[in-house]
């Protein structure tokens, strides 16, 4: 945790409101954010930036459905008793309430679906209903869908290579990865993903994406001129161990849009989107090419995001419609490598669990799996009890290993008490 995380501890300290960010005509000279000069990323800065990442970074939206008879429309069905349900998080003793782990994780909002209708809602730090925020990494777990939907439909094949697909690639360290591979990250290259180090290759790779790049710049100019350079490793080969890096999803959506002819957002709006009946166009973050973020550039409002774990739970289905091929979700559910998984060492807390199509698979007694992203992001989908979890958080702590504690026990909670109703 750095200094200015240090100074701020409480979830109520950092609201975005009191703090004043942003605001006045013009905003105080120290109340002004920028992404020219990373300001708005710095915590407790980032729990403004995640609900208005579109005004700092050039942005592509990915449309919603525009007919008034398309749209999804959630039952609401209030369970007030939610918040009183207790746990004990990990490697404690004392149970707190989930009301109470709300506060504690940065929670900016939070659904809560059971059986399709919304049991809980609730929003804090200027986010609300009709608001966007940053999905950050379950931007990957939504292009491992896309490319599932694709697999099903016949026009990728997950057991070629990445080079018969992308011929620039031929000669990095993904060339003779399989797209099974780069799906699972299982791909055996050199690309280290520390977020507390501001030397490891995720930054770099960040900064080829950056349109605010000083002039003395001379690296790659867009994400798809920096993926040639990665090397495979040579003491181990791709399929072996699981490694959690963000540039695997680059060569996916590079691929996908390279088979299909169409950017990621007009992909992910014509596939998804609109036939799920998605209430509010999504955004994505853009490179100086105006290539789409597609590992941590998704926006999107919270109850289009519940109704997009909503489709998973129901096995591509809605409304009695098949929206995707069932075929595509049960790919993801049946889980990756296991052995894989474990060897990386990377996540001792999440035993048993394996990686699949981008998507988490805890193959507990669940059978329940999710997408992540850094500072809490997060879809729960637990078949068992019928419910989809959907959260935004901009919690000063960036890894999921230092919420998993705080959060997965808390959904496990909630699950098993809708077991029973």
């Amino acid at each position: 945790m750095n200094n200015s995380t240090e100074k701020y501890i409480s979830v109520h300290e950092t609201d975005p409101g009191p703090m004043g960010w942003m605001q006045g005509f013009p905003p105080a000279k120290d109340k002004v954010l920028s992404a020219a000069d990373g300001s708005f990323f710095e915590f407790p800065a980032l729990r403004y930036s995640v609900n208005h990442m579109r005004e700092f970074i050039p942005t592509r939206e990915v449309l919603g459905n525009k007919e008034k008879d398309g749209v999804h429309k959630f039952h609401v069905k209030p369970m007030k008793e939610l918040d009183t349900i207790s746990f004990i998080p990990w490697k404690e003793t004392n149970p707190i309430t989930w009301a109470e782990s709300l506060e504690k994780n940065f929670t900016d909002g939070i659904i809560i679906l059971h059986r399709g209708h919304i049991v809980y809602e609730r929003y804090f730090a200027g986010l609300n209903h009709w608001g966007h925020h940053a999905a950050m990494s379950v931007s990957k777990s939504v292009a491992g869908l896309l490319a599932s939907v694709l697999i099903a439909e016949g026009k990728l094949d997950e057991h070629r290579t990445v080079a018969s697909y992308i011929p620039e690639l031929e000669h990095s360290g993904f060339g003779d990865a399989t797209l099974k591979n780069v799906l699972e990250m299982t791909t055996a290259i050199q690309f280290t993903e520390n977020y507390d180090d501001p030397n490891s290759d995720i930054w770099k790779f960040s900064q080829s994406g950056n349109i605010f790049r000083g002039p003395n710049y001379t690296g790659p100019s867009c994400y798809y001129e920096y993926l040639p350079q990665i090397q495979k490793r040579v003491d181990r080969d791709h399929g072996e161990v699981f490694g959690y890096k963000t540039a695997n999803t680059a060569v996916l959506g590079w691929i996908m849009s390279r088979v299909t002819g169409k950017g990621l957002a007009q992909l992910l709006s014509e596939k998804i989107w609109q036939p799920m009946g998605a209430a509010n166009d999504a955004y994505y973050q853009l490179d100086p090419a105006g290539i789409a973020f597609a590992g941590g550039g998704l926006n999107m409002n919270l109850r289009d995001m519940a109704l997009l774990g909503e489709l998973l739970r129901c096995q591509g289905k809605l409304n009695g419609v098949q929206i995707i091929p069932k075929k595509a979700v049960l790919e993801i559910t049946k889980g990756g490598d296991s052995c894989a998984f474990a060897k990386s060492k990377e996540y001792p807390a999440l035993e048993g669990w394996s990686y699949r199509n981008m998507w988490w698979i805890t193959h507990n007694s669940h059978q329940a799996y999710m997408a992540r992203g850094v500072h809490g992001q997060a879809i729960y989908i637990d078949p068992m009890a019928e419910m989809v979890i959907a959260r935004f958080a901009s919690n000063p702590l960036s890894s999921n290993k230092y919420i998993d504690p705080l959060s997965l026990p808390a959904y496990e909670a909630v699950a098993n008490y809708l077991l029973g109703c």
